[in-house]
Protein backbone atom coordinates (compact mmCIF):
# COMPACT_ATOMS: atom_id res chain seq x y z
CA UNK A 1 0.00 0.00 0.00
CA UNK A 2 1.27 3.63 -0.98
CA UNK A 3 1.75 6.40 1.41
CA UNK A 4 -0.83 8.03 -0.50
CA UNK A 5 -3.48 5.41 0.13
CA UNK A 6 -2.49 5.11 3.66
CA UNK A 7 -3.33 9.06 3.92
CA UNK A 8 -6.77 8.77 1.48
CA UNK A 9 -7.68 5.66 4.32
CA UNK A 10 -7.01 7.94 7.13
CA UNK A 11 -8.81 11.29 6.06
CA UNK A 12 -11.76 8.54 5.44
CA UNK A 13 -11.30 7.18 8.83
CA UNK A 14 -10.91 10.96 10.60
CA UNK A 15 -14.43 12.28 8.82
CA UNK A 16 -16.36 8.74 9.47
CA UNK A 17 -15.20 9.63 13.06
CA UNK A 18 -16.12 12.91 13.08
CA UNK A 19 -19.69 11.92 12.28
CA UNK A 20 -19.66 9.49 14.76
CA UNK A 21 -18.76 12.16 17.17
CA UNK A 22 -21.30 14.65 15.84
CA UNK A 23 -24.17 12.06 15.71
CA UNK A 24 -23.20 10.53 19.73
CA UNK A 25 -22.62 14.79 20.46
CA UNK A 26 -26.14 15.63 19.30
CA UNK A 27 -27.91 12.40 20.83
CA UNK A 28 -26.25 13.48 24.05
CA UNK A 29 -27.93 17.19 24.15
CA UNK A 30 -31.32 15.58 23.07
CA UNK A 31 -30.62 13.03 25.42
CA UNK A 32 -29.97 15.76 28.31
CA UNK A 33 -33.00 17.64 27.47
CA UNK A 34 -35.18 14.84 28.61
CA UNK A 35 -33.57 14.20 31.30
CA UNK A 36 -32.60 17.63 32.82
CA UNK A 37 -36.37 18.76 32.80
CA UNK A 38 -37.07 16.08 36.03
CA UNK A 39 -33.96 16.49 37.59
CA UNK A 40 -34.50 20.53 37.77
CA UNK A 41 -38.14 19.41 39.00
CA UNK A 42 -36.81 17.28 41.56
CA UNK A 43 -34.33 20.57 43.07
CA UNK A 44 -37.34 22.54 43.50
CA UNK A 45 -39.15 23.11 46.74
CA UNK A 46 -42.53 22.02 44.98
CA UNK A 47 -44.87 24.53 47.67
CA UNK A 48 -44.49 27.50 46.00
CA UNK A 49 -48.31 27.50 46.19
CA UNK A 50 -48.59 29.60 49.47
CA UNK A 51 -46.10 32.18 48.56
CA UNK A 52 -46.31 35.87 47.45
CA UNK A 53 -44.42 36.63 44.51
CA UNK A 54 -44.89 40.23 44.95
CA UNK A 55 -43.07 39.75 48.56
CA UNK A 56 -41.02 37.15 48.46
CA UNK A 57 -37.40 37.23 47.81
CA UNK A 58 -36.01 36.92 44.41
CA UNK A 59 -34.05 34.10 43.82
CA UNK A 60 -30.76 34.69 42.36
CA UNK A 61 -29.90 33.06 38.95
CA UNK A 62 -27.68 30.39 39.21
CA UNK A 63 -26.54 31.14 35.91
CA UNK A 64 -25.55 34.63 36.35
CA UNK A 65 -22.09 35.81 37.85
CA UNK A 66 -21.90 35.52 41.52
CA UNK A 67 -21.15 38.26 43.09
CA UNK A 68 -17.56 38.89 44.48
CA UNK A 69 -18.37 40.99 47.52
CA UNK A 70 -18.89 39.02 50.54
CA UNK A 71 -22.43 40.11 52.07
CA UNK A 72 -23.37 42.48 54.03
CA UNK A 73 -24.30 42.53 57.86
CA UNK A 74 -27.07 44.06 56.78
CA UNK A 75 -29.37 41.83 58.12
CA UNK A 76 -30.37 43.94 61.11
CA UNK A 77 -29.95 42.25 64.65
CA UNK A 78 -33.18 42.81 66.64
CA UNK A 79 -32.90 42.25 70.21
CA UNK A 80 -36.23 43.91 71.06
CA UNK A 81 -39.89 43.86 69.44
CA UNK A 82 -40.61 46.90 67.39
CA UNK A 83 -44.46 46.92 66.96
CA UNK A 84 -46.81 44.25 67.86
CA UNK A 85 -48.80 43.96 64.44
CA UNK A 86 -46.30 43.10 60.99
CA UNK A 87 -46.43 46.33 58.48
CA UNK A 88 -48.27 46.43 55.33
CA UNK A 89 -45.24 46.26 53.48
CA UNK A 90 -43.49 42.95 55.54
CA UNK A 91 -43.73 39.39 54.49
CA UNK A 92 -44.57 37.67 57.86
CA UNK A 93 -42.07 34.49 57.80
CA UNK A 94 -42.71 32.69 60.92
CA UNK A 95 -42.29 33.35 65.02
CA UNK A 96 -39.62 34.07 66.29
CA UNK A 97 -40.04 31.02 68.41
CA UNK A 98 -39.15 28.62 65.59
CA UNK A 99 -35.68 30.13 65.29
CA UNK A 100 -33.27 28.19 67.37
CA UNK A 101 -30.42 29.76 69.51
CA UNK A 102 -27.19 28.83 67.71
CA UNK A 103 -29.19 27.48 64.97
CA UNK A 104 -31.98 28.53 61.80
CA UNK A 105 -34.96 28.07 59.93
CA UNK A 106 -35.36 27.70 56.40
CA UNK A 107 -38.82 29.12 55.17
CA UNK A 108 -39.13 27.26 51.81
CA UNK A 109 -41.98 29.09 50.65
CA UNK A 110 -40.11 33.01 51.01
CA UNK A 111 -36.78 31.47 49.74
CA UNK A 112 -35.05 32.30 52.54
CA UNK A 113 -33.33 30.99 56.10
CA UNK A 114 -33.48 32.97 59.01
CA UNK A 115 -30.58 32.05 61.65
CA UNK A 116 -30.26 33.13 65.21
CA UNK A 117 -26.27 33.21 66.15
CA UNK A 118 -26.75 34.66 69.52
CA UNK A 119 -30.00 35.09 71.27
CA UNK A 120 -31.88 37.99 70.12
CA UNK A 121 -29.76 38.22 67.00
CA UNK A 122 -31.45 37.08 63.87
CA UNK A 123 -29.49 37.36 60.07
CA UNK A 124 -31.61 36.03 57.31
CA UNK A 125 -29.98 35.08 54.07
CA UNK A 126 -31.64 33.75 50.24
CA UNK A 127 -31.93 30.03 50.81
CA UNK A 128 -31.07 29.37 47.44
CA UNK A 129 -27.43 27.88 46.97
CA UNK A 130 -24.71 29.91 45.28
CA UNK A 131 -23.82 27.00 43.70
CA UNK A 132 -26.46 25.21 41.49
CA UNK A 133 -29.77 26.85 42.63
CA UNK A 134 -30.67 24.47 44.88
CA UNK A 135 -32.97 25.26 47.74
CA UNK A 136 -30.90 25.06 51.45
CA UNK A 137 -32.30 22.40 53.58
CA UNK A 138 -31.81 22.74 57.03
CA UNK A 139 -29.85 24.47 59.41
CA UNK A 140 -27.50 22.06 61.68
CA UNK A 141 -24.17 22.28 63.83
CA UNK A 142 -24.12 26.05 62.94
CA UNK A 143 -24.51 25.89 59.35
CA UNK A 144 -27.01 26.19 56.08
CA UNK A 145 -26.91 22.96 54.80
CA UNK A 146 -27.61 22.11 50.87
CA UNK A 147 -28.77 18.67 50.32
CA UNK A 148 -27.80 18.77 46.33
CA UNK A 149 -23.90 18.82 46.39
CA UNK A 150 -23.20 19.26 49.87
CA UNK A 151 -22.47 23.31 50.76
CA UNK A 152 -22.60 24.50 53.88
CA UNK A 153 -22.90 28.28 54.89
CA UNK A 154 -22.03 29.81 57.90
CA UNK A 155 -24.79 30.93 60.33
CA UNK A 156 -23.52 34.22 61.27
CA UNK A 157 -22.88 35.93 57.65
CA UNK A 158 -23.80 33.53 55.05
CA UNK A 159 -20.20 32.97 53.60
CA UNK A 160 -19.29 29.38 52.25
CA UNK A 161 -17.94 27.09 54.70
CA UNK A 162 -17.76 23.89 53.27
CA UNK A 163 -18.80 22.16 49.65
CA UNK A 164 -18.36 23.72 46.22
CA UNK A 165 -20.31 26.62 46.71
CA UNK A 166 -18.69 29.25 44.58
CA UNK A 167 -20.40 32.33 46.48
CA UNK A 168 -22.26 33.32 49.93
CA UNK A 169 -25.30 33.45 50.33
CA UNK A 170 -26.96 36.79 49.99
CA UNK A 171 -28.60 38.65 52.95
CA UNK A 172 -32.32 38.87 53.14
CA UNK A 173 -33.41 42.17 55.31
CA UNK A 174 -35.52 41.06 58.43
CA UNK A 175 -36.76 42.20 61.71
CA UNK A 176 -38.82 41.44 65.22
CA UNK A 177 -42.26 42.51 64.99
CA UNK A 178 -44.52 41.20 67.85
CA UNK A 179 -43.66 37.89 68.06
CA UNK A 180 -42.71 37.18 64.16
CA UNK A 181 -39.84 37.46 62.50
CA UNK A 182 -40.71 39.63 59.00
CA UNK A 183 -39.16 40.21 55.59
CA UNK A 184 -38.59 43.43 54.54
CA UNK A 185 -40.40 44.58 51.31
Amino acid sequence: MSDDDRTANLARAIDTLRDRRAVLRGAAVAGLAGVSVPLLAACSSGDDAGSTPSSSAPASDPTSAPSSSAPSSSAPSSSAPSSSAPSSSANVLGPVSDVPVGGGKVFTDAKVVVTQPAAGQFKAFTAVCTHMGCIVSKVENKTIDCPCHGSKFNITDGSVAGGPAPSPLAAVQVAVEGSNIVQSA
